[in-house]
């Protein structure tokens, strides 16, 4: 296998994830098609569809990768191993693509080995395109990001749900922060990437379509991602998801890992 360059694999990803964005633009001028997954939520004919797109583009251009879709069954053998695994979620929020709330993403990420590498984030009804990969940089709709340098959780812009720092479980309450709230993981994760928010905690178990990509895009721009007992997330695992994730800039990371990381880890219970 020839490993393309970091600039040559983001192109790649921004170009896939745009024609996604465009594919999925033109579907929602049209009667909706929804289905349930269980457990795993509402699956429409826009999430199928944007999956056979990026398919055709990313497996077409590099036939090699490795590759893990939520809208597809896993096969292990077609990712691990491979020196470059292909990881999305054709459409990460689809609640707020059905109710018409523009915090829906395509999540398009590449890991290398068992590390997230390179990543697109595109939020097709906002026109927000996130990219990054590790030592090579993060733009927002190709302007330079930087994750932030806040340093105290007190006043911090944390993206997520509020009742989740409200919750009983806390021994130590935690300082009143601005809670800003977005349905799409990725979309939480590119906001702390371009600084418009200061960090990110996802509770429970993440599968890595969600997080791949945006994990690296916050590595790119200066911040840092880990489990919340501040180990780094092993990626393209057997069973391929990661029990929670912290992100966050770099000087905030270590005062929110003090917090998480009293949290019953769910692989000891396995």
């Amino acid at each position: 296998m020839t490993l393309q360059s970091a600039a040559s694999d983001l192109e790649l990803l921004e170009a896939a994830a745009r024609d996604a964005g465009a594919l999925a633009r033109a579907l929602m001028t049209k009667p909706l098609e929804v289905h349930s997954k269980g457990e795993a939520g509402p699956v429409t004919n826009i999430d199928l569809a944007v999956d056979a797109l990026l398919t055709e583009k990313l497996l077409g251009a590099r036939p090699d990768y490795g590759w893990l879709s939520e809208e597809a069954p896993d096969d292990p053998t077609r990712r691990m191993g491979k020196p470059r695994t292909f990881m999305l979620d054709p459409i990460d929020g689809t609640a707020a693509l059905v109710g018409k709330v523009p915090q829906w993403t395509i999540s398009v990420g590449l890991v290398e080995g068992d590390q997230a590498f390179a990543g697109a984030i595109y939020n097709p009804m906002t026109d927000e395109m996130f990219t990054g990969a590790i030592g090579h940089g993060a733009w927002l709709n190709g302007r330079v990001m930087q994750a932030s340098a806040v340093d105290k959780i007190e006043g911090a812009r944390m993206v997520g749900q509020r009742s989740r720092f409200s919750d009983r479980r806390w021994d130590k309450p935690w300082p009143k922060m601005d809670v800003i709230e977005r349905q799409s993981i990725a979309y939480r994760m590119a906001l702390v990437a371009a600084g418009q928010g200061d960090a990110t905690i996802l509770f429970g178990w993440k599968h890595d379509w969600d997080i791949a990509a945006g994990a690296a895009i916050i590595a790119a721009a200066g911040g840092v991602v880990s489990d919340p007992w501040g180990y780094a997330l092993e990626l393209n695992q057997l069973a391929p998801h990661a029990p929670g994730v912290v992100a966050a800039g770099a000087n905030l990371h270590p005062l929110l890992i003090e917090r998480t990381s009293v949290l019953p880890d769910p692989r000891d219970a396995t």
